[in-house]
């Protein structure tokens, strides 16, 4: 099975700087503008102490020994200690205060980061897998905090240090700063060098990372089959050429660095050469002090230090301009399925009436670009307190009706109605919480059974979690965990079985109270004891509140009020299960399809 790549998203690097995309991400700063303005005092500061030791020294040198003076050569040094002590006490309050910068802006980033996604429409993550939603959130987003807290405002710092040594070594001897200056030339030329093969191995490790990212997310979901088949051999060896990949790509970045800095380096050491031979020179003739020489091998040893911390933050730069453009390209997501601006509001206490009016969907197109309708013009009402049973093949668009009722996705064409009110005039919360939705495949939160119950809602008391268990038969087993209620679940509610999922999943519809009731294919993956329990309970519950029911079984749906039979998008027929079974549709073939297999096994 070939592994699967990384979407082209994951592979563009971007500009190296985006002034559209540098001024939003400066917006999330303006909260905190008043610890910036501290960030950046504090790094003048910092970089202000930069030039004091080299003075002092200095000065130590052609006036304190020169003139045999103690005093003053004790005051020099006891500056020289005090300005290094100043220098780390600062050196730290920027490690503090531009750290905790970054956590703040990345705390608001990745909040705003779940809001969205919390409120993008199943259409938008039906299109982008889940492992890359988690790298915006994660990857990403750690890739703008090293922005905020090691790049965008310490840049400051560099800068300063920079305009404050130039000045320092120009105001001390301009000529040796020239001289010092020379190497520059070829400290830019070796930046620029090495910046686009740093570049490049910058996006090797991304994009190896992202496959691996893809790959380990895969596997691990699907763990049973690949142990089910005995992949495991097979399935490791591919992850070994992966990793391989990865390590070699990995190590040509760090190639690159390693060449980079010694060259760096090497021009540090060309310029201090230069000055030493330079200054020496002066010296002999008298026209540069001792001092003066030694000072600035101490400037120019700090001058080249910001250079390469800039050429790092280009780095960086780049990768957090890349980072910013996917997160805020998640960030725009148009949300197309949002409250309108003055929504209807439904009375307190819902009557439950459904309508669906000649509803048209479509999840995608076909090859000519044509809509692929799931539903074709399906109509039908639903009246209070009335159970409706929705079945037919695999793909008949059963479940599309309660994607549409729940506004999960907006109907292509026609109109749904709850109350005689559109449901896209209804707040989505309003719409939501008037419907208790049970699943096929049950979603459990790995916490206690109370919470998957209540979701945390404030409403819902522990009184009515343990009713609502008890009325749908889960509190037998809840009870006899070792913690109860309290009893944390496994990942997905791992600890427990299919049944008493779907008994939990019951509960937690039935503690919400909701006026309309939806099944969707709800006892298709239990046992016929827990099924029995699940019937006998639920019996009761669906007297007068709306209720619809999609089996696959058509013993479960029997006793409905009424049977929706959907075929290939369309309303086939409709009526109660004697009337159906006495027109010999296609509800009578299908029955009898199932008896017949029942009766085979």
């Amino acid at each position: 099975m070939a592994v699967v790549g990384p979407h082209p998203e994951e592979e563009a690097l971007g500009k190296a700087y985006d002034a559209r995309l540098m001024r939003r991400l400066i917006r999330y700063l303006r909260p905190y503008r008043w610890q910036v303005a501290l960030t950046i005092f504090v790094l003048m500061l910092a970089s202000a102490m930069a030039i004091v030791g080299p003075w002092l020294t200095q000065l130590i040198i052609d006036e304190a020994i020169p003139q045999d003076d103690g005093r003053y050569l004790a005051l020099l040094a006891a500056g020289f200690m005090a300005s290094v002590v100043i220098g780390v006490v600062l050196q730290y309050a920027q490690e503090v205060i531009t750290t905790w910068l970054g956590q703040s802006v990345m705390y608001d980033l990745r909040s705003e980061i779940f809001e969205k996604l919390q409120r993008v429409d199943l259409r938008y993550y039906d299109k982008n897998p889940v492992g890359r939603l988690m790298t915006r959130i994660t990857n990403d987003v750690e890739t703008l905090n090293s922005l905020f807290s090691s790049g965008l405002v310490t840049v400051f710092g560099d800068v300063f240090t920079l305009v404050f040594i130039v000045a320092a070594m120009l105001r001390m001897n301009w000529q040796l700063a020239l001289v010092s200056f020379s190497v520059l030339p070829l400290v830019f030329f070796a930046a620029f060098l090495f910046r686009a093969r740093i570049r490049t191995a910058y996006r090797d490790v991304r994009v190896r990372v992202a496959r691996m990212n893809s790959f380990l997310h895969e596997r691990i979901t699907g763990v049973r089959v690949v142990q089910l088949f005995n992949r495991e051999e097979a399935e490791a060896q591919k992850h070994q050429a992966l990793n391989e990949d990865y390590l070699e790509a990995h190590l040509r970045s760090i190639t690159y660095y390693a060449l980079f800095f010694p060259v760096i380096q090497f021009f540090t050491s060309l310029a201090l050469a230069l000055i030493i031979w330079y200054g020496g020179l002066k010296s002999l003739d008298g026209v540069i002090t001792v001092g003066v020489m030694t000072a600035f091998l101490q400037y120019a040893q700090r001058f080249f230090r910001p250079i390469q911390d800039l050429s790092e933050k280009y780095d960086l730069l780049q990768g957090a301009m890349a980072s910013s453009e996917r997160v805020f390209k998640l960030l725009d997501e148009d949300l197309a399925i949002a409250d309108r601006d003055s929504p209807i509001e439904l009375p307190a206490r819902t009557e439950g009436r459904i309508e669906f009016r000649k509803v048209r969907f479509a999840y995608g197109v076909t090859a000519e670009g044509e809509p692929d309708w799931v539903l074709r013009g399906v109509s039908f009402v639903v009246q209070p307190g009335e159970k409706i049973a929705i079945v037919g093949h695999t793909g008949a668009g059963k479940t599309t009706i309660i994607n549409l009722l729940m506004r999960f996705y907006d109907v292509g064409e026609g109109e749904i109605l709850l109350d005689g009110v559109p449901i896209k005039q209804l707040r989505l919360d309003d719409l939501r919480g008037r419907i208790g939705l049970v699943l096929q495949d049950v979603f459990l939160f790995s916490q206690d059974v109370q919470y998957n119950i209540r979701l945390g809602s404030p409403e819902i008391d522990d009184s009515r979690i343990r009713e609502a268990a008890e009325r749908v038969g889960a509190s037998q087993f809840i009870e006899r965990l070792e913690g109860g209620y309290g009893q944390a679940l496994g990942e997905r509610g791992s600890t427990l079985s299919v049944g008493e999922r779907q008994l939990v999943s019951f509960a937690r519809a039935l503690a919400f109270d909701p006026a309309i009731l939806v099944l969707d294919e709800a006892t298709s993956s239990v046992d016929s004891e827990i099924e029995a329990q699940i019937e006998a309970a639920t019996d009761e519950l669906l007297k007068d509140r709306t209720s619809l029911v999609i089996a696959h079984r058509l013993s479960t749906v029997q006793n409905a009020d009424r049977i929706i039979v959907l075929h290939h998008g369309l309303l086939h027929e409709q009526g109660t299960h004697e009337e159906l079974l006495a027109s010999d549709g296609l509800y009578a073939k299908l029955h009898q399809l199932q008896f017949a297999a029942a009766s085979g096994r």
